[in-house]
């Protein structure tokens, strides 16, 4: 397992006021676009956080956004934060408490345990404690914090902004209580395709429900979640024992986190060399942008992950890329390769890497499917 490495000497003329944030945190980095585990990331005292922590930060993010790990020590909680860039939490391990507020003071407290996924609205205040006495609680969380602070170039501005989204937060009781909508048609003026859940707060998304989803192949399945009034993009995917999914590329940042199953990705850029990286729970890849990537189910139960990025809400699409188009087929425009389309070494390879855990192949049917 890589241990995290100091920020890399960067020529102080090509620095990024993001870059420059970062060294000041004074906490590990990881530099890659690959992480074999975030169970096991190596973290250090983050003062700002009142905990431990250590940034991903990852290659195919670019800038756009970035990951972090904090850890709360058992029995404690980190220090009040505030900032005014979007963050989605998701929980690695342990339990505990995350309150809410604004400025008038009203408090939202809710629980959650491994798996859970939430957004603090933006700009709110808002306190994360451990709800163990023995254990510590460890999350990973997606920002947009390189996008906020290099436009910005204000910390002050950033970390020190009292204004309230009411629009956002509105501290009603039942904001966090896991309830949603699931959007389909036309909905408040918005067009969805039946697989989008609006929520605030998702208790376990290891276990969530997902709806039936064969854009991308294979027979699998999606729910895409609006969290929070949030313009960032969050979905989780599953696909089943025996397949693999199209080979697709979309703009940067998105932190692909496997919540079970064991398989492989292939990532790879047009006209060079295709590189495999062997995932299991807890492994994280980020493609970079424009970079083909496929992803394999090669274990004996289906895999699952979740994805989390920056400016891709379906509800508010203006903040997204128009550009790529991941589920149409590239000979159509899009950016998405068909199975017809694909190279011969990517049957090859899934097969031999089924036969080395005796599961067989489920992929003749979708071969056989139009495309």
């Amino acid at each position: 397992m890589a241990k995290p490495e100091p920020v890399q000497d960067i020529p102080e003329g090509a620095k990024s006021s993001y870059d420059r944030w970062v060294e000041g945190e004074g906490i590990p980095v990881l530099k890659t676009f690959f992480v074999e585990d975030i169970r096991k990331v190596e973290l250090a005292r983050w003062e700002r956080k009142g905990g431990n922590g250590a940034f991903l930060q990852m290659e195919g993010a670019g800038q756009v956004n970035n990951s972090y790990i904090c850890e709360i020590p058992p029995g404690k909680s980190l220090k009040v934060q505030r900032q005014l860039f979007e963050e989605t939490i998701y929980i690695i391990s342990g339990r505990g408490a995350t309150t809410v507020w604004n400025n008038d003071a009203r408090k939202q407290t809710f629980e959650w345990q491994a798996g859970s996924l939430f957004s603090p609205p933006l700009n709110t205040c808002h306190q994360l404690f451990n709800g163990s006495g023995s254990e510590p609680a460890r999350y990973l969380a997606v920002t947009t914090a390189p996008t906020m602070i290099n436009l910005l170039h204000n910390l002050d501005f950033i970390f020190n902004n009292d204004f309230a989204f009411n629009d956002r937060f509105d501290a009603r009781q039942s904001y966090f209580n896991g309830d949603g909508t699931l959007f389909a048609g036309d909905y408040k003026g918005f067009k969805f395709n039946g697989n989008v859940w609006e929520t605030n707060f998702v208790p376990d998304a290891r276990n969530f429900k997902l709806m039936d989803y064969d854009v991308r192949g294979a027979g699998g399945s999606n729910i895409k979640f609006e969290l929070s009034e949030n313009t960032t993009a969050c979905h989780i995917s599953e696909f089943p024992v025996g397949t693999y999914k199209k080979a697709h590329r979309h703009g940067a940042g998105a932190h692909v986190i496997i919540l079970g199953g064991e398989g492989y990705s292939l990532i790879w850029p047009d006209g060079a060399a295709t590189e495999k990286f062997p995932w299991r729970e807890g492994s994280m890849v980020v493609p970079p942008e424009n970079w083909w990537h496929q992803h394999f189910n090669a274990g004996d139960r289906p895999a699952r992950y979740l994805a989390l990025r920056a400016f891709g809400s379906k509800k508010y699409q203006g903040a997204s890329s128009k550009r790529y188009q991941p589920s149409v087929d590239r000979k159509k425009g899009g950016s998405q390769i068909e199975y017809a389309d694909e190279e011969s070494i990517v049957r090859q390879w899934f097969e031999e890497a089924l036969a080395q855990r005796g599961v067989k192949s489920q992929m003749a049917k979708h071969y056989e499917k139009k495309s």
